[in-house]
């Protein structure tokens, strides 16, 4: 095995997640195919990221639709690493994204929890290097 390659993510309606995704967060649209009359394959993935992209999946039944924004049960939800910061913070706040605290510094690096457009919790962080 080699790695986690895609997780999947509950989405309200594709082109508002895709909007989100590749303007609030600057992430890449990897692709984003017909798969029938309601379907599409959709994966967004972090500019020049390494690691797991998401394939966002349009909910389509009570179920799945009750999960939007709540896949974790509350908990952060995704990590999402950065090499700068103050950058990425400030892009992200620029462009509407909603963070629930200031940023902290940690004996692991800075990091700071944002809502997504759903009400997903992520951290956007900058770990430390350690020699």
């Amino acid at each position: 095995m080699s790695g986690i390659g895609l997780v999947s993510y509950l989405v309200r309606d594709y082109d508002e997640a895709i909007a989100f995704f590749t303007q609030s967060l600057n992430f890449d649209l990897v692709q984003d195919m017909p798969m029938g009359p309601d379907k599409r394959w959709v994966i967004v993935k972090p500019k020049n990221g390494a690691g797991a992209g998401l394939v966002l999946a349009q909910a389509k039944n009570e179920t799945e639709i009750s999960r939007i924004g709540a896949q974790t049960g509350g908990r952060v939800f995704l990590f999402l690493e950065t090499d700068d910061f103050a950058r990425d913070y400030a892009h992200f706040v620029k462009n509407g994204v909603k963070f629930n605290e200031q940023p902290r510094y940690e004996p692991y690096g800075t990091v700071a929890v944002f809502a997504d457009l759903y009400g997903n919790l992520w951290d956007l962080i900058e770990r430390k290097k350690f020699d």
